[in-house]
């Protein structure tokens, strides 16, 4: 697991303000992939929290999914549904009451070192440099050589070689938002957990971020796990999206629907097929699209239909 003070705190995938020159897609050609991405398993998985009363809160029950891996799968759903809860089981940050969460064959630990989690918030350190804030992340005991390599090479990953030496009260949000990725992906982490990274973002810089993970996954292809509550982040990153929910007279968060996009990335934005899964995502999560009569909407009641007949 990837920390960002004194190897305490989890590392913070930072979005506050565009980045202060553009970004321009450029991933090297031969970049040396440190960790190989590893499978997720989640086998009858369930949370409760105590609530002041004594009484329980079910926020999950019953989570089954098998991520391959190098996968990037979005976690789609309401807020308060189990999203984030679901994640930190996944990375040791906290425990299942019931079922098995296992990596690579073997059960999660506390605080898992196979995984990096980033939030929202960049939490650099205001006395390091941008380097130097990104070698935080790098494991115990590296070679100095190997380190400074590593670093210097994320950096040119995420486009911030120029600011190597500055401190983050010299660097832009968006800069500040790159570096922190840097330092997550610094460990070489097998599985990349991230928790609506992008929602503090202005739309724009949240499309160029949204390009600059998926030129990050092509050079470090991890197995990413996505907290959004942004349908179309979802269709435009995501292999496959899983829809948490809670049934009617259920107690808890399950997995209500698993959507393949099954569109090979990077993806055209106004593509017809995503906004048939776009139009059907938004009903599942019970808002109106007002689509008039018109390909969408026949297109939805036809998979209904052939879901319905399975």
């Amino acid at each position: 697991m990837t920390f960002c003070y004194a190897r305490l705190r989890p590392v913070a995938l930072p979005f506050a303000r565009p980045p202060s020159a553009p970004y321009r897609r450029r991933v090297p050609p031969s970049t040396t992939v440190r960790s190989p991405a590893l499978r997720v398993a989640l086998r009858g998985v369930g949370r409760r929290f105590a609530n002041p009363d004594g009484s329980e809160k079910v926020v999950l029950r019953d989570v089954d999914l098998d991520i391959r891996p190098g996968e990037i799968i979005a976690l789609l759903g309401p807020s308060g549904c189990g999203k984030s809860t679901l994640l930190r089981l996944i990375g040791g940050l906290d425990r299942a009451d019931d079922g098995d969460v296992d990596i690579d064959g073997s059960p999660v630990q506390d605080v898992d070192q196979r995984c990096a989690v980033a939030f929202q918030e960049p939490r650099l350190l205001p006395w390091r440099s941008i380097e130097r804030n990104v070698e935080l992340g790098l494991p115990r005991r590296t070679a100095k050589e190997e380190g400074r390599g590593q670093v210097q090479r994320l950096l040119g990953l995420v486009q911030l070689d120029h600011a190597a030496k500055l401190r983050p009260r010299q660097v832009s949000g968006g800069m500040a938002q790159r570096a922190s990725l840097a330092r997550a992906l610094s460990r070489g982490p097998g599985v990349l957990l991230l928790d609506e990274p992008f929602g503090a973002l202005d739309a724009l810089t949240r499309l160029t971020m949204q390009d600059l993970l998926l030129d990050i996954h092509r050079a470090e292809p991890a197995t990413i796990i996505l907290v959004t509550h942004d349908v179309d982040e979802a269709l435009q990153l995501a292999d496959r999206i899983v829809l948490l929910g809670q049934e009617p007279g259920q107690l808890g968060s399950s997995i209500r629907r698993v959507l393949e996009v099954g569109k090979p990335r990077p993806r055209d934005r106004a593509d017809a097929g995503l906004a048939i899964l776009r139009a059907e995502l938004l009903e599942l999560l019970g808002v109106q699209s007002h689509h008039p009569e018109n390909y969408i909407t026949r297109a939805i009641r036809a998979r209904r239909a052939e879901g319905a007949g399975a």
